[in-house]
């Protein structure tokens, strides 16, 4: 074939045999190929991916490059990655907000590191190249900002509360609203209406992941939340051992009762790594979350070792994906991160098959 036979039609031929592994659909059919030019042997063209955190970036720009190298007459082939993450579509028929997804953290219970994971999170989805927030709805025991390296916010705008800005992740936090040390004592009527306000009266700018810390436990907050804003997802924290496994249960029960799909479950604190030698000690056990995500036949997102540096990021402001990136602990959050923004793009791309067809005439 002469190399001025190459086509649009044929790029478009090649790539429509290249599957995206998350959603198990061609990248044409899905219309991730963009801005396709065919310059003699030279073809470049846009992979438009659902999020700039997919964990198989590489593998899809690897197998699209593969299929259009093999078309005759082509020598060059640029590849272009994007993103363009989904959006739940039920947030904008509830809240005026440039808001595409919501992620709820949840714990069932405290101290099993529920707000260490959704900081370092949201960081690692800003890292991607996201834009985040960060909501702290522990309204009585708010602590994020403390993890995050922020005390006070920038000056109201236009009547609304501007969150400030840590590691590209915006945050709001009750913690920035009351003196230091000054307990908050409200009743569930007050908890539903303070959680709403951080959504109608914050600039919030464009936001694809919204990161919710929620408080421990299964009550008012959780109940509001789900009123307020349609959840696009939700993610389990536990330790390994069975007494956080127990309440772990609970918030997912919580979770399927407000009919909010289950993104996956994380384990926190997992098998300590000797830096030394790299054996791993079990301080709090092991396995536990992936026997409770098999049992409830939800996705496994990652076991986070446990690790003093994750700690003392938390008390300094300084998360452990930013301070100690190349640990293994920021690095399996991260891996938590990819795996969480791909299961947003599957739970939106169900919630889109789904939908009945609307006949138009």
């Amino acid at each position: 074939m002469d190399r001025t036979n190459v086509t649009t039609e044929l790029v478009l031929s090649a790539l429509s045999r290249v599957i995206e592994p998350e959603l198990h659909r061609d990248l044409v059919s899905l219309n991730m190929v963009r801005d396709i030019e065919i310059d003699g042997s030279t073809v470049s063209f846009t992979v438009v991916l659902t999020t700039p955190a997919c964990p198989l970036k590489g593998q899809i720009e690897a197998e699209a490059r593969s299929a259009v190298a093999a078309i005759p007459g082509v020598e060059t082939v640029n590849v272009k990655l994007d993103a363009n993450v989904p959006t739940d579509k039920r947030i904008s028929g509830r809240l005026d907000l440039s808001l595409r997804n919501t992620v709820a953290i949840s714990s069932g219970k405290g101290g099993v590191g529920k707000s260490t994971i959704a900081a370092n999170l949201a960081v690692a989805l800003a890292q991607s190249g996201a834009n985040v927030g960060l909501l702290d709805a522990d309204i009585l025991g708010p602590n994020i900002p403390l993890m995050m390296g922020l005390d006070h916010m920038p000056p109201a705008k236009d009547k609304k509360l501007v969150p400030p800005v840590a590691y590209g992740v915006k945050v709001m936090s009750m913690a920035f609203l009351v003196p230091p040390g000054q307990p908050v004592i409200w009743r569930g009527p007050m908890l539903h209406s303070a959680i709403r306000q951080f959504f109608t009266d914050v600039h919030w700018g464009d936001v694809d992941y919204m990161i919710i810390d929620l408080p421990p436990g299964t009550g008012d907050a959780q109940l509001s939340l789900a009123q307020s804003v349609p959840l696009t997802g939700g993610i389990i924290v536990t330790t390994p051992q069975e007494v956080a496994l127990m309440d772990a249960r609970k918030g997912l029960a919580t979770f399927n009762q407000l009919e909010v799909p289950v993104l996956g479950v994380v384990e926190n604190m997992g098998p300590y790594i000797d830096p030394q030698t790299g054996a791993q000690i079990s301080v709090f056990g092991e396995g536990g979350g992936l026997r409770l995500a098999q049992e409830y036949a939800v996705p496994f997102l990652g076991s986070i070792p446990l690790d003093p540096q994750v700690r003392f990021g938390g008390d300094t402001g300084r998360p452990v994906v930013v301070d100690r990136a190349d640990s293994p602990a920021a690095i399996a959050l991260a891996e938590v991160a990819q795996k969480v923004a791909a299961r947003i793009s599957v739970v939106s791309h169900e919630q889109q098959a789904a939908m009945p067809l609307r006949v138009v005439g």
